[in-house]
């Protein structure tokens, strides 16, 4: 078992919080916040304790990278067999009213470990714009989407709005639905369900960034 201080295990909680309720780590600024920090900074040296102590995993180049990992597992983890792979289809640019997984929609397939997302993804988006930067999802990023027809005030989801498919956070207050951007730049969208077309395309489950 792996021994942590009071505020190491306060810190995986609201990683594990976080994680189950939106599908993303907390970044370094949110976990500040929440437990009074100062700065991130201090919020980092205590990733980095939990990194060293194998009970996260901390991933450099990806956005959010923090990995819950058992803890029986080393930091280090092996190399995935490549059975245990998953194959999912990167989405690109999605044509007006035609389903999300049509073929032509399909740039390429991705091998990818399934341990690396909070749930078991359907698919890979190509993320456009930079709507939702402040939460770590930037302009060409892959988000990995699971397939949903409902979700919780809080998610990241993709949501089609008419002819437009969107990634958002989701608010719903009675029958109004508000897709709020991660960027003060841009507006949230107001969306009414008898009088819009709308429809949720899916959860968004982890994130993957390509460098080239």
């Amino acid at each position: 078992m792996i021994k942590l201080t009071a505020r190491q295990e306060q810190i995986l909680n609201l990683i594990k919080d976080a994680i189950e309720n939106t599908g993303f780590p907390p970044t370094r600024a949110e976990i500040a916040s929440e437990l009074g920090f100062k700065s991130a900074n201090a919020a980092e040296e205590h990733l980095q304790a939990l990194a060293r102590k194998g009970a996260i995993e901390i991933s450099p180049g990806t956005s959010r990278g923090i990995r819950l990992i058992g803890a029986s597992v080393a930091p280090a983890a092996p190399r995935v067999p490549a059975a245990l792979m998953m194959s999912l289809p990167l989405i690109g640019r999605v044509a007006a009213g035609s389903p999300m997984l049509a073929q032509e929609h399909v740039e390429a397939n991705y091998s990818v470990d399934p341990a690396l997302f909070s749930a078991r993804p359907d698919y890979l988006l190509k993320v456009r714009g930079e709507s939702m930067r402040d939460a770590g999802i930037m302009d060409g990023d892959l988000l990995a989407v699971k397939k949903i027809d409902s979700a919780k005030n809080g998610q990241i989801v993709v949501a089609r709005i008419g002819n437009d498919v969107t990634v958002k956070r989701y608010r719903k207050t009675g029958s109004l639905i508000e897709l709020l951007p991660e960027n003060p730049d841009f507006k949230i969208i107001r969306v009414d369900p008898e009088a819009d077309e709308f429809a949720l395309e899916g959860l968004a489950v982890g994130l993957m960034r390509t460098w080239n």
